[in-house]
């Protein structure tokens, strides 16, 4: 089944982008989401007349978040939490603790942008990534510091 994507998605492809994908995942998850649309030529012919307009808006977006990104590569966040002796934390800084201490330093980004494959479960500094644009990331450090 071919498909035009409406938004970017990993691991497939970028808005705009023509692709094939097996027909079980274009009718049961990408067209109920209203992340595709089936290509058909007049879909296509459609979509190639709003090109230039949707190239502009992503520029402007692009540039926007890159400066954000710029922004947010200076911010360190801390947390304290109770930990054992070996420095293991009882709980953990998870995503939603980050994007809370985020929001109150005045940036307030979607949860799926925060990359972070496990909680952080350890004392010390760690470097959290913020993908605002598949091209367009920023660093956090996070600091965890151990409570008595």
């Amino acid at each position: 089944m071919k498909v035009i994507l409406r938004t970017d998605i990993e691991k497939l492809g970028r808005a705009g982008d023509v692709k094939d994908v097996k027909d079980g995942f274009g009718r049961n998850f990408l067209l109920p989401r209203k992340l595709a649309l089936q290509a058909t030529p007049a879909a296509l012919k459609q979509w190639e007349k709003g090109k230039d307009k949707r190239a502009k808006a992503l520029s402007s977006k692009q540039g926007e978040l890159k400066e954000l990104a710029g922004k947010i590569n200076g911010v360190s966040l801390s947390f304290s939490r109770p930990a054992g002796a070996e420095g293991k934390l009882f709980g953990s800084v998870g995503k939603s603790d980050i994007l809370k201490s985020l929001k109150s330093c005045g940036f307030t980004v979607d949860k799926e942008t925060v990359v972070l494959d496990q909680s952080i479960k350890q004392v010390g500094e760690h470097e959290v990534e913020v993908r605002l644009m598949p091209e367009v990331s920023a660093k956090v450090k996070v600091t965890v510091v151990a409570r008595e």
